[in-house]
Formats: C-alpha cells, structure tokens, sequence
C-alpha cells in the first residue's frame, strides 16, 4: 500500500541533496514522498518528481546573520550552543513549518535536530525513522565526531561524548520545543531526558569509510552514501575546453563563505597552486587564466572524476563525493563535524592529514597540495575506497530497511 512519506531536510544542499535521492527510491518503491526544506531548494526537490513543503529557515541566511557567522567562525564556544544563537530567531517558524509540512504522514524520516521525528511521530500516531549523516549512536569505539577530544578518555568516555552531546543539543532546545509540544501538538513536555529513542536508525554512510561499531544496536542500518545520480549534463564551452586543454585540475571549494573571506582565502589558493605548478578549478569569483578557472554549480558526480584532486571544506556529502571519485582528497575544516570528516580521508590513506582552514597560508597550503598530488600512496587509498563506494548502493539498501518496517 502506497505511503505518504514526509523526509525533514533543514540545512544546506549537502543535508538536502541525500535526502531527494532516498526520496526517489521510494518513490519508486510507489511511496508518495514529500521532502521539507528551504524554498531555494524547491527546483531540486520538484525536479525529481518529489512533492515540496517549505522551511522558512533559510540555511543561508542563517548562516549569514551575526550570531551564524559566530557560529561558523569557531568564535561561540561550543559547536550546539553557537547553534541555538543561529536559530533562535527562526525557531518558532521552522517548528511551525515542520509541523504544516508533516500533515497526513504515515511515516517521518527526521534527523536528530531537536529529536522532531519523535515529536511528530508520537503526534501522528506514526513511525519515525532517524537520519544521521556523521556517526551520532553510542560507542566505546570512537569519540562523538564534535567531541573528539574526548577518544583520549578511553572506551567509557568515548561512549558518554555521544550521550553528552545528545543531552545538551536537547537542553539547549528543549524550552522551544516542549512549548511547541504543548501548543501545536497537544503533547506533555519530553522533560529533562528528551523523548525516548528506539527508532529505526538509518546511516547515510558507508561501511568502507566508517565501520560499524560491533556495540551499535540492530536497529541502526548503515546503509551507504545517499547519492544523487546526475541526470544527463553537459558542460559549457568554457569548462569543457579548459578541461580538455592540460592534466586534469585540482578542485578547490570551501562552501558558503561571505565575500570578503572568499577573496582573501581564494587568494592564498591561486598563490599556492601557481607555487605547486597546477591548474585549478576554483568555485569561487575572480577572474579566469590559462591555469585557473572558477566554476559554479557543477555536478560534483561528474566533475570529481575528471580532477586530479580535490580540496574542500569537509562536508559530509562533499567528501562522500570526493571519495566515491577515488581521487585524493585534503580536507580544510572549519567546524562541526568537518574535522572528523578530514581525519577519516587521513585514516584511510585517501589525503593527507587536514589542513583547518584558519591555518591557511600559501607556505602551508602549497606544501600540502604537493603533497596531495605527488604522493602515490593518497592516489592508491582514494582509488581503493572509490571502487568500493561505486559497488554499493545506499538508496537500495535504506529503502528495503524501510520496507521491513
């Protein structure tokens, strides 16, 4: 029987991007899906034959308010209470768009934020599945991927990172969404401990590059990357010529990041890719050379493969996407779970060791590129993990979880 299936994707492309391809397989599966996300992503959720309910929290704009550059910037003390500062001013409004948005479910697929799948689900009298990106379950394996100082605390303190990180995000939330609770779902407060949690789990990663902890429980499913296959694409004159016109280019892409620090930091990158003697591809704004070109909004399926190597910020999908290319890839962090992204491609011998993105100078970065390129040892890693990712198919695998129920 056909379902009507409600997936919440606040955030940016790289939060939105996995949760249309999980949309599509079950769509396909003849599931009716309606995906929740920012308007700018409409094009993207509509396009793929998926129905469209807004998220007035714009992940854009709060990352450019003042309390989100803060956040960003590492400036705020901890990574969830810089959160809350971002989202204050929009809470109320996304909690509200979340709740018009899940009407008629049958089942919600939520991430983790503020637990909603579980306040929704209990409202509906539905089933929630949780959606985690980065590995968010209790382990005495590794330390909660925003607190890894904590692995020097042994088994024990790695496992309690998880619940630490779990207890503040839900204080930090819990005064909005227990009112939410009361108001709009007709629901008790979720108290000091949160709603409980024995939701089916699906981890939209793949063994390859973060083995399964032997203590997770049976309902967690690390299923495989979710990726979105491009449909047919074609280049324009400029990309294609450039690309046909000397070796393959090392990418370069940090994300969202305001103007004036993209010029700066594209400005150390341009020296640095002259100094290692490589072409580049830059998304970012500036002008063209022979050597350097800037790009936009390039399927990063398609132009991953066709690159020597990639540099980036460390997002969960970008990596993935880098991974799945097999080419090396240096990961430049900023904050959340960018750092422990970096480590992995490091632990996997696909890229060198991060290079945070404070610390960029042209020294550093030049080094490091030589490094990224002249290396065998990263090339034959990156190439290694990206047949195994390319074996495998996430979409499937999440889908037939969700059909056992």
């Amino acid at each position: 029987m056909s379902r009507q299936v409600v997936i919440i994707a606040p955030g940016s492309r790289g939060d939105v991007q996995p949760c249309v391809a999980l949309g599509r397989g079950l769509a396909a599966d003849g599931d009716r899906v309606r995906v929740l996300a920012a308007p700018a992503f409409r094009a993207l959720v509509e396009t793929h034959g998926l129905a469209f309910a807004p998220l007035s929290a714009d992940p854009a704009a709060v990352l450019g308010s003042a309390a989100g550059r803060a956040w960003t910037s590492g400036r705020r003390r901890t990574f969830l209470s810089g959160l809350r500062a971002a989202l204050r001013p929009v809470l109320d409004r996304l909690l509200a768009d979340v709740h018009a948005g899940a009407a008629g479910a049958d089942l919600v697929l939520a991430p983790t934020l503020g637990f909603l799948g579980a306040h929704l689900g209990a409202h509906l009298g539905v089933p929630d599945v949780e959606l985690h990106y980065q590995p968010s379950l209790p382990t005495r394996a590794f330390a909660h991927p925003l607190l890894p100082a904590a692995a020097r605390l042994g088994p024990w303190g790695r496992q309690l990172s998880f619940t630490a990180v779990d207890a503040l995000a839900w204080q930090l939330l819990r005064p909005d969404v227990d009112r939410w609770r009361a108001e709009t779902l007709g629901l008790p407060a979720a108290g000091r401990r949160g709603p409980r949690r024995r939701s089916t789990v699906l981890c939209g990663f793949s063994t390859s590059v973060v083995p399964r902890p032997p203590d997770w429980p049976d309902r967690a499913h690390v299923t495989g990357y979710w990726f979105l296959e491009p449909g047919p694409w074609r280049p324009d004159p400029r990309l294609r010529d450039f690309l046909a016109a000397g070796p393959p280019p090392v990418y370069v892409g940090f994300g969202s990041m305001r103007p004036a620090e993209a010029e700066a930091t594209f400005a150390v990158v341009r020296a640095a890719l002259r100094r290692a003697g490589l072409r580049g591809l830059l998304a970012a704004d500036g002008p063209d050379t022979d050597d350097l070109l800037t790009v936009a909004d390039v399927p990063h399926a398609w132009l991953f493969p066709r690159t020597a190597a990639v540099v980036h910020h460390g997002g969960a999908g970008t990596t993935a996407a880098g991974l799945r290319a097999g080419v090396p890839t240096l990961v430049c962090p900023v904050f959340s779970d960018q750092p422990y992204w970096g480590a992995r491609v490091a632990r996997l011998s696909a890229g060198p060791k991060p290079l945070p993105l404070a610390h960029l100078d042209t020294g550093s970065l030049t080094a490091r590129l030589r490094e990224l390129t002249e290396n065998p040892l990263f090339r034959r890693g990156a190439q290694y993990v990206g047949a195994r990712l390319r074996a495998e198919d996430g979409v499937a695998h999440a889908c037939s979880v969700l059909r056992r129920g």
